[in-house]
C-alpha cells in the first residue's frame, strides 16, 4: 500500500508519513471472532512494571488469528482484508464451504474474492498453506510452524517472509531475514507468499500524540537520571561517557548475546548475520 504524506499546515503534519489503508475494510470487525483486550500498562501478573514507558493507549479488541490453519481440505473465500491494531501486518477474513469464518494474515497481492486453501499438495499459490515438503525450494513463505502442529511462529510481521534453502533428511534448510539458516521439520505447515503493509517499516510518527495513542509514553534517557534510578545516571554536567552501555537493571546493551536454549542449537545450521552498530 502507498504512504501517505501531508501538508505542512501544522509542525507535526510536516513530517509525518503514515500507511494510506485505502482498500481496506473500513467496518467493525467479525463480531465472533474478536474479544476484549485488557491493557497491562507495561505490568506483569505481580503487578510490577517490568516494561517502562507503557501506558494509555486506545482501546482495542483482539482478532483471534488462526495461527494453525487447522480447516484442511475446504476452499475458502476472501471476503474481506482488515486493518488489525495488535499488529503490523492486514488480516483477511475468510470464509468457507461450511459458512465458518477465519481470520487469516493477509499476504500481499491477495485480493478479496480469492480462494485460499490448508493441506497436503495443494497449488503453490499465493495464501495456500501446506506442509514445507511439498513447497518447492526458493518460494517465499510465512506464516512457518517450528514444530508440526504447534501454529505459525516464524515470519508473522508486516513485509516478511524467510524461504527454502534446501533439505536434509526430514528436515527442510529455512532461511530467516535475518541471514540465520535453521532445520525446521519437513511435516510443519507453512504458508505461501510475503506478509502485507511492507511499507509499515517508513511510517513517521510525526508527533508525540500519536505514540499516545499507541500506549507509548515519554521515555526519559538513562544518562540524565540519579544514580539511584539508573546505573547511567550522575556526575556533574553532562557526564555521558565513562561507563559501559547497559539497561536499566546492569545488563549489557550492546551485543550481548542472551540466547541460551542448548536444546535446540542442533537445529541452527548457520547464526545470524552480525549487527553492524552505527555511531
Amino acid at each position: 500500500m502507498p504512504l501517505k504524506t501531508f501538508k505542512p499546515y501544522t509542525k507535526s503534519t510536516r513530517g509525518t508519513i503514515l500507511v494510506d489503508r485505502t482498500g481496506l475494510w473500513k467496518g467493525k470487525p467479525f463480531k465472533p471472532l474478536v474479544s476484549p483486550k485488557n491493557s497491562m500498562k507495561g505490568r506483569n501478573n505481580n503487578g510490577h512494571i517490568t516494561s517502562i514507558n507503557r501506558a494509555g493507549g486506545h482501546k482495542k479488541m483482539y482478532r483471534h488469528i488462526d495461527f494453525y490453519r487447522k480447516k484442511v481440505d475446504m476452499p475458502a473465500k476472501v471476503e474481506r482484508i482488515e486493518y488489525d491494531p495488535n499488529r503490523s501486518c492486514h488480516i483477511m477474513l475468510v470464509k468457507f464451504e461450511d459458512n465458518s469464518h477465519s481470520y487469516y494474515l493477509a499476504p500481499q497481492k491477495i485480493k478479496v474474492g480469492d480462494q485460499v486453501e490448508n493441506g497436503s499438495k495443494k497449488e503453490i499459490k499465493i495464501g495456500n498453506c501446506m506442509p514445507l515438503q511439498d513447497i518447492p525450494v526458493g518460494i517465499n513463505i510465512h506464516n512457518v510452524e517450528i514444530e508440526p502442529g504447534g501454529g505459525g511462529k516464524i515470519a508473522r510481521s508486516a513485509g516478511t517472509s524467510v524461504t527454502i534453502s534446501g533439505l536434509d533428511g526430514n528436515y527442510s534448510l529455512i532461511k530467516l531475514a535475518s541471514g540465520e539458516v535453521r532445520k525446521i521439520d519437513s511435516r510443519s505447515f507453512a504458508t505461501i507468499g510475503v506478509l502485507s503493509n511492507p511499507d509499515q517499516k517508513n511510517i513517521k510518527i510525526g508527533k508525540a500524540g500519536r505514540s499516545r495513542w499507541l500506549g507509548r509514553r515519554p521515555h526519559t534517557r538513562g544518562v540524565v537520571k540519579n544514580p539511584v534510578d539508573h546505573p547511567h545516571g550522575g556526575g556533574e554536567g553532562k557526564s555521558a561517557g565513562g561507563r559501559h552501555p547497559v539497561s536499566r537493571t546492569g545488563q549489557s546493551s550492546k551485543g550481548l548475546k542472551t540466547r541460551d536454549n542448548k536444546r535446540t542449537d542442533k537445529f541452527i545450521i548457520k547464526r545470524r548475520n552480525k549487527r553492524k552498530d552505527t555511531k
